[in-house]
């Protein structure tokens, strides 16, 4: 298991016009691919076949604290989609996603230790 500190950020829908114009949606979507295959540059994924994601998301700033301990370590129901999250993941580490059998995905409302992404390949699920 492979635990990365970023917030998860979903896939945007790229078209060709995002080559020559950087959406702010692109642009924050390549650093955090860029951030995710440098923290898991130790592991080894040329034979991907398996899958297990842990996110936790921040909490909106305009939640407020009472909220914020009502829903601290629960399961995120909201937007971003855990479809988009799992998709920039896959696109960002494996080259061939095609291979993959079996994917999870958690996610989770922070639960004081920050936003973070836990990896974790190769390894059938419980």
């Amino acid at each position: 298991m492979t635990t990365c500190f970023l917030v998860p950020v979903g896939k945007p829908r790229m078209t060709r016009r995002d080559k020559f114009v950087k959406r702010p949606a692109i642009v924050k979507y390549r650093i955090f691919a860029d951030a995710l295959r440098d923290c898991m540059k130790d592991v080894d994924l040329s034979d991907v076949w398996c899958m297990t994601c842990k996110c936790w998301l921040p909490f909106p700033p305009s939640y407020s604290f009472k909220k914020r301990e009502k829903l601290k370590g629960k399961i995120h129901r909201v937007k971003p989609d855990a479809s988009n999250i799992l998709k920039g993941i896959e696109d960002s580490l494996v080259e061939h996603d095609e291979c993959i059998a079996g994917v999870l995905l958690w996610k989770y409302w922070d639960d004081g230790y920050g936003p973070r992404i836990e990896i974790t390949v190769n390894e059938e699920p419980e």
